[in-house]
């Protein structure tokens, strides 16, 4: 036995904080002074599968008890259970806390064979198709899917940039394949020759590094033939062994687990070449990774916002808060509708409204002219200068209507790929008839989206608008 902490009273605040919520903790006690080692005792008691272990506070003083099992996993109260897949000698601990500070014992206990059967769970059968599946199971990036790769801060969300479907396809990245196997908690790791990483993890592993069109590197990494894994059911992590990673290189082998099931992996680390980076991966089974059919329509739109229900459901995305929908402020020729749309262009530099095909891409063989009537109200402040974006070229409100067809799976790198339409130092105050010609893009199968900005878009200028007889046709 030996003393492994005496921390006094600051330490025994702290396990309360952090075991108070603890469903194991016993909370029926009385706090004594610091313990002796030679008052603190524990058994370890085999079940009849020598594995798995019952313990016990035998101690001669009261206090709080806390269990690290010497596997990675630990537990409160005066008794527990843990259970050993494999063999080995592992060092449990029992830390007494009582109002004088903490006394820690240990002992080793050795378990002299290897039982799979305690792998019968769901996580690892999840992970690997079950011990009688003796090749495996072969995860792959989700590449088909928004958010299968993603970075932001350490811990959170990835808010930074999440990829879109196939985004990385000009990479190595969708070129790993890990299989996981429960008999031996082997995995086998496969690729072409080549990790994805950034530049940070470039410059930390070193090699031979090439530039792929999906940006970042391609780098020159063989995996051995075979690594092992830990998988803590508890702390819900994944280690990978001799420095393994799941084929972008931060730095790390240990990941924590967002989601494992049947048919989904999504883990996330915090990276070790870039303080602060938070990577999170979504993996799907090999034979899932099949990309997705999605229809490609010739759908035909109108809107002319006389009937209480819009037929064509325009979303706003950063728009003022007053009704959109609004007494025609020029009830003349071209335009003697009794109601319009008016757009209220806020202070945000992407105030736009949008259409937006649920379940469906445009085919834009025929269907490929936007047409509008469009209002450009002189009282609007066309001469202020405002805050602009660094890429923006203007901080004026401008006297001028852009249509844009975005593919919406792209998330907010949905602009590298559009196309667009522009109206420029248009007439006010009187209704003009304008018409986005995108026969020129009648090839593209990628569309799903068209966004409509008034007063153009990376400044702060606002401004009131009104469009009217919105269609999309021949």
């Amino acid at each position: 036995m030996k003393n492994i902490l005496k921390s006094g009273l600051l330490a025994l605040a702290t396990m309360f904080a952090m075991t108070a919520c603890s469903p194991q903790e016993d909370n029926d006690h009385s706090l004594g002074t610091v313990a002796n080692e030679s008052q603190l005792a524990f058994s370890a008691t085999p079940r009849t599968n020598a594995n798995v272990i019952d313990l016990k506070n035998e101690s001669q003083v009261k206090g709080v008890v806390r269990w690290d099992f010497g596997n990675g996993t630990t537990a409160n109260g005066e008794t527990a259970k843990v259970e050993y897949p494999f063999k080995g000698s592992y060092t449990i601990t029992m830390t007494l806390f009582t109002t004088g500070g903490a006394t820690s014992i240990v002992k080793d206990i050795i378990i002299a064979a290897d039982d799979m059967s305690l792998l019968n769970t769901p996580m690892y059968n999840a992970l690997t198709g079950g011990a009688a599946n003796l090749a495996g199971k072969t995860w792959v990036f989700d590449q088909y899917h928004n958010g299968h790769f993603g970075v932001g801060p350490a811990g959170d969300s990835p808010s930074w940039w999440s990829c879109p479907a196939e985004g990385k396809l000009e990479s190595s990245l969708y070129e790993q394949e890990f299989t996981f196997v429960q008999v031996g908690v082997k995995m086998v790791w496969k690729n072409k020759g080549k990790i994805y990483t950034n530049t940070e993890g470039k410059d930390a592993l070193g090699g031979v590094a090439t530039v792929p069109p999906a940006g970042d590197f391609d780098v020159v990494y063989t995996p051995k033939d075979s690594y092992t894994f830990t998988l803590n059911e508890t702390a819900k992590t994944i280690t990978l062994s001799d420095g393994a990673f799941f084929g972008h290189y931060a730095g790390t082998s240990t990941y924590d687990i967002v989601a494992l099931s049947e048919n989904e992996l999504y883990v996330r680390c915090a990276s070790a070449v870039k303080t602060g980076d938070g990577w999170w991966y979504r993996f799907v089974p090999k034979e899932k990774n099949v990309k997705p059919e999605v229809a490609v329509k010739g759908v035909k739109l109108a809107e002319d916002f006389e009937a209480e229900k819009l037929s064509v459901n325009f979303e706003r995305d950063n728009m003022g808060k007053l009704n959109y929908i609004y007494d025609n402020p020029w009830p003349f020729p071209s335009n003697t509708s009794s109601k319009v749309y008016m757009y209220e262009k806020t202070d945000s530099p992407s105030s736009n409204i949008f259409f937006l095909a649920k379940d469906y891409k445009f085919d834009l063989t025929k269907i490929n002219k936007v047409r509008m009537k469009v209002f450009i109200p002189s009282s609007n402040d066309y001469d202020k200068k405002y805050k602009k974006e660094d890429w923006s070229a203007v901080d004026q409100l401008q006297k001028m209507v852009v249509v844009k067809l975005h593919d919406n799976g792209l998330g907010g790198n949905a602009w590298s790929t559009q196309v667009q339409v522009e109206h420029k130092d248009l007439e006010t105050n009187k209704w003009l008839d304008l018409e986005f010609d995108f026969s020129g893009a009648k090839d593209r199968k990628d569309f799903d989206k068209i966004v409509i900005q008034i007063g153009a878009e990376g400044h702060a200028g606002p401004g009131i608008f009104f469009f009217d007889d919105f269609s999309f046709d021949e």
